[in-house]
């Protein structure tokens, strides 16, 4: 059509990428819910003046480019306030949106989302900060992975555990869309030793040795 806005693909075909949605864990609503609290500690009185009457948001993305993340906590945040999430066909996560250069105050419609108007404007910053959030990490990890693959290096790309305290869960998704490694998820994950290590113990023998001990033949040192 005459549409100046299209959607991309990054660097995979709609048909390889991976629904990473099932990975997340069953107390994700206990996180969410902790980020609505943080935003909502006490009385809403915005709230209150708008009431609780059914109306409709649109999410539209304008001219940035990036590579899309973050629908299942946006979901879920909207769906612990009563809300419903209708998402446009074929916006899948790990693709790359792109508006026209051409155009600047062009915009693609991402979602409706549906539901009482107050509960509407609770979750809005919550949503979308991690929407934002997850979408940068994920376009930030895609851009790196091109870079490496353009020197032919074949390596993991890989995020560390220095993530945003309480919100790990959004940016090692983030990474996982963007087509990078998690590393390890946090420090039950594969055990690291470094300088403190060797010398709390003496050696990196005996680190090593107490490290097994309790690690178990499993996991990785």
């Amino acid at each position: 059509g005459n549409s100046k806005t299209k959607m991309l693909s990054s660097t995979e075909s709609s048909s390889e990428i991976v629904d990473f949605s099932t990975l997340l864990p069953p107390h994700l609503e206990r996180t969410i819910q902790q980020w609505l609290e943080d935003d909502i500690p006490s009385f809403d009185v915005g709230g209150l003046v708008v009431g609780s009457k059914i109306q409709s948001a649109q999410l539209f993305l304008k001219s940035t480019p990036c590579i899309f993340a973050g629908k299942p906590f946006f979901e879920r945040t909207f769906a612990l306030l009563g809300c419903t999430v209708q998402w446009e066909e074929n916006l899948l996560e790990g693709k790359q949106l792109l508006s026209s250069k051409e155009d600047e105050s062009s915009k693609m419609l991402l979602a409706t989302v549906t539901g009482p108007v107050h509960a509407l404007l609770r979750g809005e910053r919550t949503a979308l900060n991690i929407l934002s959030r997850c979408s940068g990490v994920a376009t930030a990890a895609a851009q790196a992975v091109q870079v490496a693959r353009d020197l032919g290096w074949k390596g993991h790309v890989s995020g560390t555990r220095k993530t945003t305290p309480g919100f790990r869960v959004v940016e090692k998704y983030g990474l996982l869309v963007g087509g990078a490694a998690t590393h390890r998820l946090d420090l039950s994950q594969m055990v690291m030793l470094k300088d403190n290590h060797i010398w709390s113990t003496g050696s990196i023998s005996n680190a090593v040795s107490l490290a097994r001990k309790v690690a178990g033949f499993s996991q990785k040192i």
